[in-house]
């Protein structure tokens, strides 16, 4: 946005060195504002005239002018109590005189005081709280009224109604509505829009249309009410039926009703849609205003294109469209999305030429916006200046040091915030406990959370539980964070879409399927799997629990799918080794007119390379560049790798890594390591874990791994080089762990384990197990070891917990699941092959480097892992 207030400001903003220093220019006491005047008494309405009025009696004139100016009220009703008795006439004028001087308590406080109150009484100060839009004490007056007998008139009616719609009162509208019909005066063209409003305002449209269809004469007003109603329940396509009806029937649309449209398509994310409008409203000769530009700079905003955002402010400046208030706020949430800071400081700039420094609204924007930008100090320097605050602006200054890891500063603006007018509410609340458990500080954290409902007399809500449970889930602790989750359904509160979009990822594991099952249970009992999000992440979590058939099921219900419910059940195929089902899913993609994405085509690579189709895999992956005009990314060219590598064209996968436009990672390398060892060409497995060693040289794992290659390497009997490699190195011997879930608990493994009560049995049932698998004369080839052989460490810790579920566990288990934290051996994999064919059961296991499911003998990974 170059230049983007050019026009408008003077200032040259000097070279950024400290937003500090920056913001400091901007201050209120440095701006150029005009300071209005104070008011002045009419020429002909002077104090000593005022009091000459009073002492002649003439009051009524004397509240009349009053009226007129807003000023000294308090000095003419002084005299009226010195009069003994007061007419309804006069405290009605002065009901409507302290009302229009701003002085509403005032009002309140002589109405209350007024015995004989009459209509004209009764529609002064319903008047006064209408023009404050204090909507709930109209409806509350209009209840007090009727308790009195006084009926409203025509005029006063649609005030009433117009409270109801902005406090979404349904039943205090139709109570209005059918007042209107007994008094006789519903067919006022002014009483009828005011009743269509209601209906529309509470989105009851079909009561509205009932209304609308009765009417004699519909004009524009009616017509922008029922438009603005179906936008405002999101139903775009009979707004604009209703929109071209409107055409029809030879009313011209007013810049209010293409306004009302462009808002809605906005609302729902069409944005492009109300762009065309603003253009084809343009070219009929009406000139979109400041709420034009603004709907449209709030809907970009909103919809995550804020770029767009941010050139339509610019574009509404070149068309001398003055901003307001919401739009330089719908600007700076676009800056503070992008995290643009020089922008910011530019529309901060404009804020302050145009005088929103005082408005809310923009300065909780800018506080946002410095806040995200990584500037606590100018959001505070924003607060600081703000005449006035709000709950959110406190929110959101709190929220920015929590982000920034500032807690300490947080809590003490928490402490200060306590002691002034606006109290803590339960975002305050929840802030502090994210920030505080984000930061490492779980007991702070922990310690907030119990003091909130004691303390803060705050009930905690849905959100509160959220930032405990992502708080622990962010610093890894996915135990405290379920036993959370948990203690949140025991104290009744309900998951939402955020709590279940937290839970569900961090039980994507073989030993968690129970849990997941349960929290799937919960989304249908809150009806959340209607949710898109929801409903892809049951599909991801499912698939690597190990049931794929529950994410097909789901993937199959559900009435709208988005690239992500695509892509995540094709990849959950590709782990299970399903090439077939993976590539079908693909092609219906492509009949039902989806073209796949980059996402789409790393699983589209995999699925052939598990199949060996070298030839379709390379079709894919140039169609992918020339047809879809998607520049690879790393994830493409490690799929690449795999699909050479698990052919066993080696050279052909170094020349592709020597031939990348990037510079190749680890998973790169380690790829073409695997299919070395599996291939058996060590020579190339030495130059592959030397690459791996240049990258990441303190791993340990690696450096364990090139050892190997150096050993398969070298001659019988000359074992220097990889002495060499063992002095220099150091290599620390890696213990595998295994973990598997029996009977509802979940033990734990380690190689060589005896601690169990039934080990003598474990190592019984597998030393029998194993001599039968040796009776097989098969060539089980190389494979990488990334744990010490069982000569040395004893039996490996999968092969005790499979022995586990057998032994201990109940009687011909149908499904077994085990996670290990190392890559399996070959020896292991091949057992675990033979268990499932032997005893006809499932063997889910998850490694460091590949998801195995073993049924009737075989292993979805094809042996290559």
């Amino acid at each position: 946005m170059e230049n983007l207030m050019a026009s408008m400001i003077s200032t040259t903003l000097p070279p950024i060195v400290n937003a500090r220093d920056t913001l400091s220019k901007f201050s209120p006491r440095n701006a150029t504002s005009s300071i209005p005047s104070p008011v002045k008494l009419h020429p002909r309405i002077t104090d000593s005239h005022l009091n000459y009025l009073c002492k002649m009696g003439r009051l009524s004139e004397a509240v009349m002018a009053l009226e007129s100016i807003g000023q000294h009220g308090s000095k003419v009703h002084a005299h009226i109590d010195l009069v003994e008795e007061k007419t309804p006439f006069l405290d009605t004028k002065l009901v409507s005189m302290y009302a229009k001087c701003g002085s509403l308590r005032d009002a309140r406080k002589l109405f209350d005081e007024t015995r004989d109150k009459n209509l004209y009484t009764w529609s002064a100060i319903i008047g006064a709280y209408s023009r404050e839009h204090r909507w709930k004490e109209v409806v509350g007056l209009f209840y007090m009224m009727m308790e009195y007998d006084c009926l409203p008139d025509g005029f006063l009616l649609p005030k009433i109604l117009q409270a109801c719609g902005n406090c979404r009162d349904i039943k205090t509208g139709e109570l209005v509505h059918s007042l209107a019909v007994k008094c006789g005066v519903d067919s006022f063209p002014f009483i009828n829009n005011s009743i269509l409003a209601v209906y529309a305002k509470c989105a009851k449209l079909s009561l509205a249309r009932r209304c609308f269809e009765s009417m004699e004469k519909r004009d524009k007003v009616a017509w922008n009410t029922m438009i603005s109603g179906y936008c405002q329940i999101g139903e775009i396509e009979e707004a604009q039926r209703l929109f071209d009806e409107m055409y029809e029937e030879g009313i011209k649309p007013c810049l209010v009703t293409w306004n009302i449209m462009i808002s809605g398509y906005n609302q729902i994310g069409c944005c492009d849609v109300a762009m065309e409008l603003m253009k084809k409203m343009e070219n009929l000769g009406i000139n979109p205003d400041v709420v034009t530009w603004t709907s449209m700079i709030s809907g970009f905003a909103q919809n995550n294109r804020t770029d767009k955002a941010l050139d339509l402010l610019n574009e509404m400046i070149l068309a001398e469209v003055v901003p307001n208030g919401v739009t330089i706020s719908s600007a700076l949430s676009a800056c503070a999305s992008l995290k643009v800071l020089n922008q910011g400081l530019e529309i901060h700039a404009l804020a302050v030429k145009m005088g929103f420094t005082d408005d809310v609204l923009v300065g909780n924007s800018l506080i946002e916006m410095y806040s995200k930008c990584g500037e606590p100090e100018a959001a505070s320097e924003v607060f600081d200046m703000m005449s006035e605050k709000d709950i959110y602006s406190w929110n959101s200054m709190i929220g920015g040091y929590c982000q920034a890891g500032y807690c300490g500063k947080a809590y003490v603006l928490f402490m200060q915030m306590q002691k002034s007018e606006i109290q803590p509410n339960v975002i305050t609340w929840n802030n502090m406990i994210s920030g505080y458990i984000q930061n490492g500080d779980e007991d702070r954290a922990m310690d907030l959370f119990r003091r909130m409902e004691k303390d803060g007399k705050m009930k905690r809500d849905t959100a509160s539980w959220n930032s405990l449970i992502s708080g622990y889930l962010q610093i890894g602790q996915k135990d405290k964070a379920m036993s959370i989750f948990r203690q949140m359904q025991y104290c009744s509160v309900s998951p939402n879409t955020v709590t279940i979009l937290s839970v569900l990822p961090a039980c994507a594991s073989l030993i968690a399927l129970k849990k997941v099952k349960e929290i799937h249970g919960c989304v249908l009992r809150r009806n959340l799997v209607s949710v898109l999000a929801v409903s892809n992440s049951l599909i991801d979590t499912y698939a690597k629990s190990g049931n794929i058939g529950y994410s097909r099921t789901i993937f199959g219900r559900m009435l709208w799918k988005d690239f992500i419910t695509w892509n995540t059940l094709i990849g959950g195929y590709v782990l299970y080794g399903c090439s077939d089902a993976a590539l079908n899913l693909v092609d219906q993609m492509r009949k039902l007119g989806i073209k796949p994405n980059r996402s789409t085509f790393v699983s589209i690579i995999l699925a052939h390379s598990l199949v060996g189709m070298v030839d379709e895999g390379e079709r894919a992956f140039s169609s992918m560049i020339e047809d879809h005009q998607i520049i690879p990314s790393l994830e493409h060219y490690l799929a690449m790798v795999h699909l050479y590598g698990r052919s066993g064209k080696l050279k052909e996968a170094l020349k592709f890594i020597e031939d990348m436009p990037m510079k190749p990672d680890s998973s790169v390398w380690s790829a073409l390591l695997t299919a070395c060892f599996i291939h058996g060409n060590f020579g190339l497995a030495i130059h592959a874990g030397e690459s791996l060693l240049d990258l990441e040289p303190a791993d340990s794992l690696i450096q364990q791994l090139v050892l190997q290659a150096h050993s398969l390497c070298g001659k019988p009997g000359d074992s220097s080089e990889v002495k060499r490699f063992e002095k220099d190195f150091k290599v620390p011997k890696l213990i595998g762990h295994s973990w598997i879930e029996v009977k509802n608990v979940v033990h734990s493994f380690v190689a060589g384990d005896g601690s169990k009560s039934c080990s003598d049995h474990l190592f019984s049932w597998i030393e029998s197990v194993s001599k039968e698998v040796k009776a097989f004369d098969l060539h089980r080839g190389f494979y990488i070891e990334e744990e010490e052989s069982e000569e040395i460490i004893g039996v490996h810790s999968e092969k005790l917990a499979l022995a586990f579920a057998f032994v201990c566990g109940p009687s011909a288990p149908q499904s077994i699941r085990i996670v290990k934290n190392l890559r399996m051996c070959g020896d292991c994999h091949w057992m675990a092959k033979y268990i499932s064919m032997k005893y006809g059961c499932e063997i889910y296991l998850s490694d460091s480097k590949c998801f195995h499911h073993f049924k009737s003998g075989r292993c979805s990974c094809g042996d290559y892992w």
